[in-house]
């Protein structure tokens, strides 16, 4: 995988469109990923925790959190290293969503196979498109292009 390669023609460019959470102790997240054409990803099962910091990560106006987070300490290492993460893909591996980093700079690196909910979290605080598998893109209707995906976020 090369990290300068034309988009590949099974993903699609999404943002970050609402994160909010499925229960009312803020221990599970919801993220809902749009595309330019309007197509949804409602990405589930993944922790109030990660929800919170895609929140705080994605609105300038929101107060940061104080707490250091895996994220900062990622943002840490790639600055001290030279490197800023460029690209996001999103794809369904068995019930589960993963996905692959891709990191350039200094040295041009793909991290591959980690989950997805995490890569989202960096990729809002890095203000980056998440590309999505289209298979996995409904219309707001509920329809879409692909099967019904049944992955979880974790």
């Amino acid at each position: 995988m090369n990290i300068a390669e034309e988009q590949e023609p099974d993903y699609q460019s999404t943002r970050i469109e609402t994160v909010g959470f499925l229960d009312p102790y803020g221990m599970e997240g919801l993220a809902v990923l749009r595309s330019e054409d309007g197509k949804e990803f409602h990405v589930r099962a993944f922790s109030g925790e990660v929800a919170k910091h895609i929140v705080c990560m994605s609105d300038a106006d929101a107060a940061p959190i104080q707490i250091p987070s895996v994220y900062s300490m990622i943002s840490d290492i790639c600055e001290e290293n030279e490197i800023v993460l460029v690209k996001v893909k999103v794809y369904q591996s068995g019930s589960v969503l993963r996905a692959n980093l891709y990191l350039t700079g200094k040295k041009d690196i793909v991290l591959k196979n980690y989950r997805a909910s995490d890569a989202i979290a960096l990729a809002s605080l890095y203000k980056i498109p998440i590309l999505v598998r289209k298979n996995l893109l409904r219309d707001q209707d509920g329809t879409g292009d692909g099967q019904d995906s049944g992955a979880q976020g974790r």
